[in-house]
């Protein structure tokens, strides 16, 4: 949604806003040695613990951190995996999804998203993004549904929850089960819900670039569904309950202790940090209308009933490509997630896509700029990416 005009005290008094102080360095995209920096004594006594113990491969650091999961989501039952997309793998392999079954998700996000439907033989179907949220449209989910759905599969995009209310309306009357892509989205929360608590089952990685991230790859699954939770246990070790014998054709997918004990540190710091981000992101708001970009710039804004939390703070610009340039001659950083919609891949040639199935995924793709927004970012460091956005709009 566009950014509304709001005059700040300077615009009322024709006064120039503040430009870039000078004395401003050049800072990264995320700065995560900033983040170990203020945790660091936490994280090395955590990691030293696990090394005395020589426990490396699940074992009670994983569970606590599914314990406190479990707590953060509100869900029954977490399980801890190697990746987010192994997350996804998990949850579609627990539901007994394969071939001839389709999956509806949208085509606006990482791959690992239809990656996981192919991967385990599924066809995924493509449903276009509401643009003002960058999330899957459920009127558009609606429109995907065939006799071989199984599955829909929202993405919970840059820490923005889809419109689970109308996808569990859509879901609940075609008794599908919705399988949450929160990867980018956990502690963000939907109508006083925890994203990851919707669906049967809500997948989460913890990339390093993630609000909470590892020191290398890690995900989960969280279910209230017993039986869901005891599949997933399962599956994440070859299929077996018992050494050597194997119940089902699972993988291995185990998140490592050191991983687990890593996470536990920064989990306690989680709320603290989304607030801070909650906080960067209301400050851009605020640059944005001071330095009168509001013709320029569409910024994310959450509606009451949604807790934002920020992953990315994704604007929209016409001449993104222009501007993303201007801002990198500034020493200022940008990313752009993402640049080509999944039907335009190559790898999902064989779908049969064309340029214009899903237009409003295609127009994000060239107008959408992620600037800085981690909770560490300085009021200085933002008001160097703003001043130089406006400079840009002068020129």
């Amino acid at each position: 949604m566009r950014i509304m005009s709001h005059l700040s005290a300077s615009q009322k008094t024709g006064a120039v806003p503040t430009r870039m102080p000078s004395t401003v360095q050049a800072f990264p995209f995320l700065d995560l040695r900033a983040q170990f920096a203020s945790i660091r004594g936490e994280v090395i006594d955590a990691a030293a613990r696990v090394l005395e113990s020589q426990h490396f491969i699940l074992g009670p650091e994983v569970e606590a951190l599914e314990k406190e999961i479990c707590q953060l989501t509100g869900c029954q039952y977490a399980i801890g995996c190697a990746s987010g997309s192994d997350a996804l793998i998990l949850a579609l392999t627990a539901l007994e999804i394969g071939r001839g079954d389709e999956v509806i998700t949208t085509p606006f996000t990482f791959i690992a998203s239809a990656g996981s439907i192919a991967r385990v033989g599924a066809k995924p179907v493509f449903a276009d993004i509401d643009p003002q949220n960058f999330n899957i449209s459920p009127d558009a989910i609606k429109k995907a549904i065939t006799p071989r759905t199984k599955a829909i599969m929202p993405v919970h995009l840059f820490g923005f929850a889809a419109d689970m209310s109308k996808i569990e309306e859509i879901a609940a009357a075609r008794k599908l089960p919705i399988i949450e892509d929160a990867a980018q989205a956990l502690g963000a929360r939907y109508e006083g819900r925890a994203l990851g608590s919707r669906g049967v089952m809500g997948c989460f990685s913890f990339f390093p670039s993630k609000n909470l991230g590892a020191a290398g790859d890690g995900g989960l699954v969280t279910t209230s569904d017993p039986q869901l939770a005891d599949r997933l246990r399962i599956l994440r070790v070859h299929g077996a309950r018992k050494k050597y014998e194997y119940e089902l054709i699972g993988m291995n997918s185990r998140l490592d202790a050191l991983q687990a004990a890593i996470l536990r540190v920064k989990l306690r710091h989680l709320d603290r940090w989304a607030r801070a981000r909650r906080e960067n992101a209301d400050r851009y708001r605020e640059l944005f209308r001071e330095f009168r970009l509001g013709s320029m710039v569409t910024a994310p804004i959450a509606p009451p009933r949604l807790s934002h939390v920020y992953n990315q703070f994704t604007i929209r610009v016409k001449d993104r490509d222009a501007l993303r340039e201007h801002l990198r001659g500034r020493g200022i950083p940008t990313e752009i997630y993402y640049p080509k919609p999944l039907h335009l891949q190559k790898a999902f040639a064989y779908l049969g896509h064309k340029p214009g199935d899903f237009p409003a995924s295609e127009a994000a793709s060239v107008e959408v700029l992620s600037l800085p927004i981690y909770p560490e970012l300085s009021e200085a460091q933002q008001r160097s990416v703003v001043a130089a956005m406006a400079d840009f709009d002068a020129e």
